[in-house]
This record gives C-alpha cells, structure tokens and sequence, in this order.
C-alpha cells in the first residue's frame, strides 16, 4: 500500500497549521525565536540570557526545564543539558519550570506524526518529520508527552547552555583585558591560567547580559561530556524525601478556600433531577455552583475546608441522565468485539497481498485468534487538582499540567482575561502517566475562581471522583490469523484492531466544533509500526462509535499492541515448532538494532536454559517512541499462586543519556505494564464505571514485583524516548511465560481473571 494511505488526519492538520501559522509566509518566521518569558520577572541582580538560563550576582544559575516532573527525573536530564555546556555541576544549579510560553513549544512531539516508520530515513519520512516539526513550533505547544522531552531538549538547550557560556567568557575576556581565547571555564568560574586571575560568572554575568549571543556554538562530543552519559543525582530528589511543599496539592496561599467536583458519573449526560438544599446547609460549605462544560456536567462545592467540600458533594441529591452508549459493560465489550470481527476496516499497514496469501493456506497452517484489553484509569497517587485565584483582572493558575499553554489558553477564556494576564504556575506531580495532560482539574477550578470574589480556591478531587469520572485508556479488541510457512515462520499476518478514536475524543472536549473524523494511529500503534519483515503483513484500524471519553496513558497505543502482537507472535512461534527467541531473531534480520536487543535480553536470562520443574520465562519486544526494548519474565506456580520472580530488560535508546534514569524507567514503565496485565480493568454497569479506589484497581505490590536487571544499549542511530518504553512488552512477556509454564493460552486482559498470583 502506498505510505500516502497511512497519512494521518492528525499529520494534515498538523501541516496544515504549518501552512496557516507561518512557514507558508516565509522561512524568516520559522527560523525567529519566540521572545525570552524570563526577561520580565527577573529578580533583583539576576539576568537571562535566553528561555533556559538566568545567572544573578549572588552567583545562582537557575536552569528552566519546561517539561513536567512527574517522577520520570526528566527535570535532572533537562538540567544537565545546560549545565554541561555551562560547565557546572548540577549542584550548583536551581531548577524551576518555568512560565507557560510558546518558547518551550515541544517539536520532537510532533515529528513522529507522519506515519512513517523510526527506522525510516528516506527523503520523504525526513521531509515529513521536519515539517511536522516545524508545525511544533509554530504551534507553541509547550507539552510533556510521547517520550520526546529529552530528545527535543537534546540540542535546544545544550545550545542554549553553550551560548551562556560563551557570553559569559566573552564578558570576562574584556574585563581581564585578554582574548576570549585565552580563559577556560570551571564550575563557574571563568579562569585566565597564564596571569592566574579569575571571575566568577555571577561577577560579570551583568556584563554577558548585554552582549550579542553567538550565532554559532560548538557543542561538547560525547567523548568531552562531564555529565551526560552517566548517572546524575536527582535534582528533586532532597524535596521529596524531605516532604517539601512541590505537588499541586500542597499549594497555599493567603486567605485560601477549598473545593471539590461531583461530576456526572455518566458520561455526557446531564443531571434531569437535583436537590442541593442539604449540601448547602451542611457547616462550612460556602458556595455550589453548577458546571456546565466540554468534559461534562456537574457541581462544583467550595468550602473553607476540604472535608466540608467532600461530604457537601456527597450530599447533593441528583439524579442522572441515560448514556449514549450501552450501559451493560457487555454490551459495551460485544460491541468493540463485533466491530473487530465485523467493522470497516482500513490497512495502516498492508505488505504483499495478505488476502491471496490466505487464499489457498491449508486450514492446518492457519491459526486465529481474538484479543481483548479493558479500559483503564490512570490512577496517578496524586489526585486531580488545580488552585485557581482570579483577583484584579489577573488569573493565576497553579496546576500540575503537562500542557501549560493549552492550560492558559483555556482558563484564561472561562476567566474572560487576556492570555498575558494569566499566570500558569506548573508544579511537580505525584504521577500523570498522561492523565494531567487533560485540562479540566484547571477548567473547573477557574470556573470556581470566579465565584469567590478574588479568594484563591484549590479544587481536589476525591479518589472516587478522579476514578469514575476521568479519562480512560480505551478498550481494544483484535482479530488475528496467520499462516505457517514450511519452515515454520508466518508467510502471512493479518491483525483486525477496534478500538475508539482517542483523537476524535480529545478533540471534542478540546475544539468541540472541529470535525473529528479520520484515522487515530494510536488504535494500531505497537503492531503496525514493528520491526517484522514477513512477506504479506497487514494491520488494520476499526474505529468504534462509542463516547465513552478515552486519552493518553503511558505508552498510549503501545500499551494495547504490545500485548496482542507479541502474544500472537509467540503463539505464532509455538504454532510453526519455533523458539519464539529465535523466530524473533530471524523475522528482524533487517533491523541489527532490534537482533542485538533480542541476543542481549536471551543472553541475560539464560534463555534457552532448562529450567526446574515448576518455572517458565516468556519473552516480548516492542520498538515504542524511538526505543527497542525486549523483556524476559520468569514465573513459578507456587501455592499461593504465580509468582514473578525476575525481569530481564534490555533496551536501546540510542544515546543514553542517563543511565540511572533510564534503568528506574524501565523498571517503572514495567512495573505499570505488568500491574495492568495483572488485575486491573474498569467496568461498567448503568453506564457508570464499577472501580472506585485502589483496593479494586491496584497495583502490584512490592512483594510481587520481580527483581530487575537491565541492560542499556546504544547502537541505533537516533535518540529514542525513555518514560514509556518499558511499558508495552511486559503484558505479552507475562503471558507467554503463563503460556510456557501452564499451557494455557489467555487472550484477555487482566490476567487475574484467569490465573492466581501470589
């Protein structure tokens, strides 16, 4: 099939932006920077020098990186960007977030949206890439998702470290009366070894300030890093085993109110019946307020306390309208099931001729299946919240977000102030795993900012709330058939996917008049997009009417695929008498990355090993956000149950950056991986989602988590993400070793249905 067919809507519309925003009018308005939002709330004897660096004469280097810490560390690797260009420690640097602005826009996030392979390099994937890019910027998305802030960082703020640097020995080469040539930079100081004087950067960093930045820099090789490529201390770490005051949770601010949010439990309906008389009366409620928007219709209940606010919204006396989708979770399952069996289907992937190679396939060398996966929250430990103060025409917004421009944009509509009078203020997360890349936390609490007279209010939501009326990983089910070659390999792949449109969901809480038609490449992400080379290979999208709200969630589409085209794989394997190791190794012949990925995680493990009665291992590989990643699982039947004893994990991300940062990734990324394989699921009933905390949605617990070992690897030519990676492996890796050690086969999701763990 032609690539044309796999151009998303997502891809038009971002070229399209590219043509409206600017680059159809000039190269000129592409290549001009975005203005410097430090230069307007310096503090007294501190400079910038540009978005990322500020320096003051008390001798502070205060470092911007502008992506959301959500516990992934990516504000340390931002940090050691600029410092070491700067040439300091990372102990001599504060770290901040930084304002919400256009500058911080996110380019990498949008690279990847043209459909086109990571390994593709040819001419068009890379014109493609660099458009899509382009529109990244001229768009001002400032964002924090898709595994890309460390690859999008990777030059801009190295640059923008080196740039300081240089600026600063400039400064100093006047004032010491030498050639810029002459001095060498050391944690700070700037040193003229020949007379053995030197300056500090603070004590010219005024000086620097109003000097011209270099049009060019020379950026350090890997060979002249200090920092980068090896582990480096958490810039966070001190504030979170100390208990400082970073989550949006913590916020306080003078002459505070609280509040919470009752939405409607289904979703899009609006309430037909209410009573608010008891609420209202109950001590310390302030105020109920109805709220009417785009993610749904509720109260919302401001108080002078928390708890007032919580059992005031428990109180309300509502009654609910019906869903526009099935009410039974059956129902809701038969129909994504039907749509796979059944739907209009469109190849986002279509190799050889799939239908004349099943044409004459003897019935004995061809094997179906179907798949399933359940819809899940996100469940990040810290609840939805968002402090909003709405005084003297100024919107402040103190949010933990991972879309601070979309955030100012929005509330700053709902507060009816111009966007340079709202302030976001982005604090530290305690998890999002994409749940905080949705607004309405900041839509509703701007809308009860309104309503309390210039007093700040800090909504938090109640685990109830963030459980059963948020926004969920969809649903997905396939319909899978190969035949067996001769030799055992599959000479055909055909793969039936269904699930939800995730984009058309967004879209209609985001830009409810936009049309919201066209593919989603996140219903096929993990299966159409593999290393795989089998000469008739077709992977195919159905798209499900339901309107159950669905969006990201660590690893988005990945997390679906990895599971049904690793487990298809190996049965796949087993079906044609093949080592799904080796199998592995001979259908990725074309791609040395993924083959010294596979070699390494079997070596690892001992794979091939006999092992004692009573334990199997199960191997998967998913290549996600630019990284190949292969995970061996070893389980025993013990009598409490399965137990998982060990992971192997090897991955190439082709320049690590931080090793210790990448092995707590992908120990965590698995970790979430397998605490879904595991036992999580949500399900419904009247339209209402069942689960409501963690003692029906858990996750694995510390006693079950296997031991870890990983191994990084550095042999792709381009830099691949991290924080996702090492998730969408360890489902189908844990469900193959099921496989090997039980004999049994399980095709849905979570596991624990099936299956005991200890």
């Amino acid at each position: 099939m032609s690539r044309l067919g796999t151009i998303t809507r997502r891809t038009f519309l971002g070229l399209a932006a590219v043509a409206a925003g600017g680059i159809a009018v000039g190269y000129y308005y592409y290549r001009k920077p975005y203005p410097n939002p430090l230069e307007d709330g310096l503090a007294e004897g501190e400079v910038t020098f540009n978005p990322y660096v500020k320096i003051g004469t008390d001798e502070t280097i205060t470092v911007i990186a502008p992506r959301a810490e959500m516990g992934q560390g990516i504000s340390t690797t931002l940090a050691a960007f600029v410092a070491e260009e700067l040439d300091v420690t990372l102990d001599r640097v504060r770290v901040e977030h930084g304002p919400a602005s256009y500058a911080y826009y996110n380019a990498a996030l949008l690279e990847e949206g043209g459909g086109f392979n990571f390994w593709d390099d040819s001419f068009t994937a890379e014109t493609v890439r660099g458009m899509m890019g382009g529109a990244g910027k001229m768009l001002g998305l400032q964002a924090t998702g898709g595994s890309t802030a460390a690859r999008d960082g990777f030059d801009r703020m190295r640059q923008a470290g080196a740039a300081a640097r240089t600026m600063l020995i400039d400064a100093a080469a006047a004032r010491l009366g030498v050639a810029a040539t002459e001095l060498e930079t050391e944690n700070g100081t700037i040193v003229h070894e020949a007379s053995g004087r030197s300056l500090t950067y603070g004590s010219v960093a005024t000086d620097a300030a109003e000097l011209s930045p270099p049009s060019e820099v020379r950026l350090r090789e890997p060979a002249q890093w200090k920092l980068l490529g090896k582990p480096q201390p958490r810039v966070d770490m001190l504030d979170k085993v100390t208990g400082a005051p970073i989550f949006g949770i913590d916020i306080r601010e003078p002459d505070m109110l609280f509040a919470t949010v009752r939405m409607s439990p289904v979703f899009g309906a609006k309430p037909i019946r209410s009573d608010l008389t008891a609420a209202e009366a109950m001590p310390g409620v302030v105020k109920i307020v109805p709220i009417e928007s785009t993610y749904g219709s509720g109260f919302g209940v401001i108080a002078e306390n928390t708890w007032a606010a919580f059992k005031a919204a428990e109180a309300i006396d509502v009654e609910w309208g019906e869903p526009a989708y099935p009410a039974t979770h059956d129902a809701i399952v038969a129909m994504i099931a039907d749509a796979a069996r059944s739907g209009d289907a469109a190849a986002m992937r279509d190799d050889g001729d799939v239908d004349v190679a099943f044409a004459d396939a003897p019935p004995e060398r061809v094997i179906e299946a179907e798949y399933s996966v359940p819809y899940l929250a996100h469940a990040p430990m810290e609840p939805m919240n968002c402090t909003a103060r709405l005084k003297d025409g100024v919107l402040d917004v103190w949010a933990p977000n991972q879309m601070p421009v979309l955030v100012r944009w929005f509330c700053s509509d709902i507060a009816g102030v111009p966007g340079e009078r709202t302030n976001v203020h982005t604090t530290s997360m305690g998890g999002a795993f994409g749940r905080r890349g949705e607004l309405d936390y900041a839509l509703y609490a701007t809308i009860l900012a309104k309503e309390t007279d210039g007093r700040p209010v800090q909504v938090t939501w109640t685990r109830e709330e963030d459980m059963r009326r948020g926004v969920y990983r969809p649903a997905s089910a396939g319909l899978f058939r190969a035949r067996i070659g001769d030799d055992g390999l599959p000479v055909a792949v055909d793969m039936r996917i269904a699930a939800q449109n995730m984009m058309a969901s967004l879209t209609s809480r985001l830009f409810p008049s936009l049309p919201a038609g066209g593919s989603d490449p996140a219903i096929t992400d993990g299966s159409r997009n593999q290393p795989y080379t089998i000469p008739n290979y077709r992977v195919s999208e159905i798209q499900v009417p339901l309107t159950i709200p669905v969006s990201f969630w660590r690893s988005v589409g990945n997390s679906v695929n990895g599971f049904f085209h690793e487990a298809f794989m190996d049965e796949i394997a087993h079906a044609g008498g093949i080592d799904p190791v080796e199998m592995r190794r001979k259908l990725m012949a074309d791609f040395p990355a993924a083959v010294a990925v596979v070699d390494k995680v079997a070596e690892m493990s001992g794979w091939g090993e006999p092992l004692p009665e009573g334990k199997a291992r199960g191997f998967a590989f998913t290549l996600s956000f630019g990284s190949w990643c292969g995970q061996v699982v070893q389980i025993a039947d013990t009598p409490a149950g399965i137990k998982l004893e060990k992971m192997w994990i090897a991955v190439d991300v082709g320049t690590a950056l931080d090793p210790g940062i990448i092995e707590t990734q992908m120990t965590s990324g698995a970790v979430f991986g397998l605490s879904a394989a595991m036992g999580q699921e949500l399900t419904f009933t009247d339209g209402k989602v069942d689960q409501s905390n963690f003692h029906d949605f858990d996750a694995v617990r510390m006693h079950q988590a296997p031991a870890f070992e990983v191994a990084i690897l550095q042999n792709f030519h381009k830099m691949g993400g991290v924080g996702e990676v090492g998730t969408p492996p360890a489902a189908p890796a844990l469900a193959n070793a099921i496989f090997a050690l039980t004999g049994k086969r399980i095709r849905s999701l979570p596991l624990g249905k099936e299956v005991a763990f200890a």
